[in-house]
């Protein structure tokens, strides 16, 4: 697998069309931080470690929906590993006027656009959110 950030995307991204109550991906620190930021902003109910059925760590994702629909309306990679985008805090795009998130990578940790830009720090831009 050559990129892990949108194969935990997409999962979720198919699992919250198909009306799933939890989706199952593979654990790493990196998603996990990604996970911690969906979250803080109301994305997915939360995330729990597990073990998968392989025997290796697991990340239990718990989607959230709002009157029968997914709360994640969009989810979009940035930064592909053919391709990385990097951003000084001043040229962080904010997504849908404010209504989105953009997720990014700083020296500081993952955090999103707006603690961010509040932070003063700029870095990878890893996906949008909607």
């Amino acid at each position: 697998m050559n990129d892990p950030i949108a194969d935990m995307l997409t999962r979720i991204r198919n699992s919250s069309l198909r009306g799933k109550s939890t989706v199952s991906t593979p654990a790493s620190k990196l998603r996990a931080w990604v996970l911690d930021v969906l979250s803080d902003e109301g994305y997915i109910r939360g995330y729990e470690a597990t073990t998968g059925a392989d025997g290796h760590p697991a990340i239990e994702i718990s989607l959230k929906y709002y009157d029968g629909e997914p709360v994640i309306r969009e989810l979009k990679r940035v930064s592909k590993p053919g391709r990385r985008v990097y951003m000084g805090v001043n040229d962080i795009p904010s997504v849908r006027q404010g209504l989105g998130v953009s997720i990014v990578s700083t020296p500081r940790g993952v955090m999103s656009d707006a603690k961010a830009r509040a932070a003063n720090v700029g870095g990878e831009v890893l996906c949008t959110v909607f």
